[in-house]
């Protein structure tokens, strides 16, 4: 039963991480990626103190948990929303997949470096290579251009920011005794904050009225933001943050399903190969080692002396 919440909060999780670069695309009509990003920070946040309010959650009053939120705030929100905002504005949504898919393996290396993953099954290891060669697969970057661009750069260093955000809050956040809805709001309320000092650089550009970008922004903040890091907090704290980091994997395939049904996309061979490969790569994450039981003694039976006759 364990395992199917679990799988269930990675679909979950998957679907709302992988609409969010269809929202930001739409968003984009109308905002600047520094006011689009703090848009999304800040119905993130107002959306999870809610939930602390309705559930009497009180907010940390630890200083150093408060510090680590605004490290994880920065690393996990602030710097890579903006990021991919940037990159995606010149960046083709088949390299922006791609480069995102490589955020499992650099929360693998963060961890290693950490020393936090000390023992890779060769099960996981070939899980994360395949993931990652089924999201080339869907995407085929060689056919798109800007593989070899700053947006294309932008978009690598927000990956790395995932990577190393997921594997920081598991070692200092995760265990920390707060509620995942606690640690989500206070992390949006901080990079909310990191986004204002960033308004005079990016956030002054007039707003264009588009409807479907306001509501795309309401579906990024509430959704993706909000609810979406919430679940991915409770995650971290039963799953470990290589393990809830192979939910990129399953963004492109979200994505390409999403062009299917709201786009009339066509799902040709290739993409639907690379659908399986990814599938087959996540489940290979899954594998769990089999630990060994204790091998029971086998006691010999101790021979009785019959009685002296009397």
């Amino acid at each position: 039963m364990t395992e199917t919440k679990t799988l269930l909060r990675m679909g979950a999780l998957a679907l709302m991480w992988g609409s969010s670069f269809f929202w930001i695309k739409l968003g984009l009509h109308a905002f600047s990626p520094v006011q689009l990003v703090l848009g999304r920070l800040l119905l993130g946040a107002t959306v999870l103190l809610l939930l602390c309010l309705l559930n009497r959650h009180r907010l940390p009053s630890d200083r150093r948990l408060w510090f680590h939120l605004a490290v994880a705030g920065l690393f996990h929100c602030a710097l890579p929303f903006l990021l991919f905002a940037i990159g995606e504005q010149t960046v083709d949504s088949g390299i922006t997949g791609v480069i995102n898919a490589t955020t499992p393996l650099w929360a693998l290396l963060a961890a290693v470096l950490w020393r936090m993953e000390k023992r890779m099954s060769a099960a996981k290891g070939a899980g994360l290579l395949l993931g990652l060669a089924g999201t080339v697969l869907i995407f085929a970057p060689w056919q798109a251009s800007g593989l070899l661009s700053w947006g294309a750069l932008a978009c690598l260093a927000a990956s790395a920011s995932y990577g190393f955000a997921f594997v920081y809050e598991e070692r200092n956040l995760s265990r920390s005794g707060s509620a995942p809805v606690v640690l989500a709001g206070t992390q949006m309320l901080l990079a909310s904050g990191f986004l204002v000092l960033a308004l005079p650089v990016g956030g002054t550009t007039p707003v264009h009225f588009d409807l479907g970008a306001f509501v795309a922004v309401a579906v990024l903040g509430v959704f993706s933001t909000g609810i979406a890091f919430a679940m991915n907090y409770r995650l971290l704290e039963t799953e470990g943050a290589v393990a809830t980091s192979t939910v990129g994997y399953l963004l492109p395939v979200v994505s390409v399903l999403l062009g299917s049904l709201l786009l009339s996309e066509q799902l040709d061979l290739r993409v639907l190969a690379g659908m399986v490969v990814v599938l087959a790569g996540v489940a290979l994450t899954r594998v769990r080692r089999r630990t060994k039981n204790p091998v029971d003694l086998e006691l010999e039976p101790v021979p009785v002396e019959p009685a002296p006759a009397k």
